[in-house]
């Protein structure tokens, strides 16, 4: 799977999600169980790989440092029936900015409790520069856009030792996006910014001028998979 097709992906995750409750897991299971199907034709037999949408259309626990905790691909090596690795799939689809420490704190700490539990552990963070903000009646009152300062945390994680530092994740995907259907004017409801970008959904890699260490790779899926393969192959 390529950029091209990685792409192609997140659009039919998103349109998914406009044709489902915000809170379905329907959109999971588009987005997961591809990656997972493409990880296991890379990986072969020697590996199985569990998520929503593939085989048993499951999560697995990882065990962890403190508590044992599902996952949404998890990689189990057939023979030794070791559950060696984990991938956190985090899709922002609205109301970015009131949640984005949450977020990152949160991808910290689990990251931290899985790999103290001596499992491998990757993210990937996939991010529309521009997003709709919804109040309690569901109506867009603003347009958030994503920017560098955004993204500083991001740059800092970077720069990490994933050797020393266990709340790193041993590689993580960045990908920002460009999706031109987000150009609605404010105060419009959710039901007609669905109904426009179920007409066209353009989804494109947006370009930004960042500068990540080696610990982040952005807007390269291929680039992504390429090393967490190399990775789990030499667990």
């Amino acid at each position: 799977m390529n950029n091209d097709e990685f792409l192609n992906l997140i659009r039919q995750a998103y349109l998914k999600y406009l044709d489902t409750h915000r809170r379905s897991n329907e959109k999971l299971k588009v987005l997961h169980g591809a990656i997972a199907m493409h990880l296991q034709q890379i990986l072969g037999p020697e590996f199985e790989i569990f998520a929503l949408g593939m085989g048993a259309n499951k999560e697995v626990q990882l065990a962890g440092r403190y508590f044992d905790k599902k996952v949404d691909i998890g990689i189990c090596h057939k023979k030794s029936k070791r559950r060696v690795a984990g991938i956190a799939v985090k899709f922002v689809m609205s109301n970015y900015s009131q949640n984005s420490n949450n977020y990152f704190e949160s991808m910290l700490g689990e990251t931290a409790n899985i790999r103290s539990g001596q499992n491998a552990y990757f993210q990937i963070v996939i991010l529309p520069q521009k997003m709709p903000y919804f109040d309690k009646d569901d109506r867009v009152t603003k347009w958030e856009t994503v920017t560098e300062h955004n993204l500083q945390k991001y740059m800092k994680l970077s720069q990490d030792d994933v050797l020393t530092s266990i709340h790193t994740p041993n590689k993580t995907l960045v990908c920002l996006l460009d999706i031109k259907q987000f150009a609605s004017p404010e105060s419009t409801t959710r039901a007609h910014l669905i109904n426009q970008l179920k007409q066209e959904l353009d989804v494109k890699m947006s370009p930004m001028d960042c500068h990540f260490g080696s610990a982040v790779i952005c807007n390269d899926y291929g680039l992504f998979v390429e090393k967490i393969v190399h990775f789990i192959k030499s667990i």
